[in-house]
């Protein structure tokens, strides 16, 4: 049952839908899918997390595409304001 495999905590990832038992976001996992990873790809990177987490993620992603498609998209423009801000810690981190 998909319910035992996704949980939300307001104490991990501020509350974003996770894999039971990690931090890893559905979120996290969308992005991957969305780079062409496949959930045995995904598995075998990351092997703490399960083949039925890892499907439990993807199938929570469709069933909730829009919303967590929006997440991605704000979270990518967080990402350039914050590096165009400080664009001289980009170069120290290299």
């Amino acid at each position: 049952m998909i319910a035992n495999l996704i949980t939300c905590d307001s104490k991990i990832r501020h509350g974003r839908p996770c894999i039971a038992g990690t931090s890893i976001t559905v979120h996290r996992v969308a992005i991957w899918y969305q780079l062409g990873s496949s959930a045995e790809e995904i598995t075998h990177q990351y092997p703490h997390l399960s083949l039925d987490g890892v499907y439990a993620a993807l199938a929570y992603y469709h069933a909730n595409r829009a919303e967590i498609d929006r997440e991605i998209d704000a979270d990518e423009v967080m990402a350039r304001q914050l590096e165009s801000q400080h664009p001289h810690r980009l170069s120290t981190v290299s």
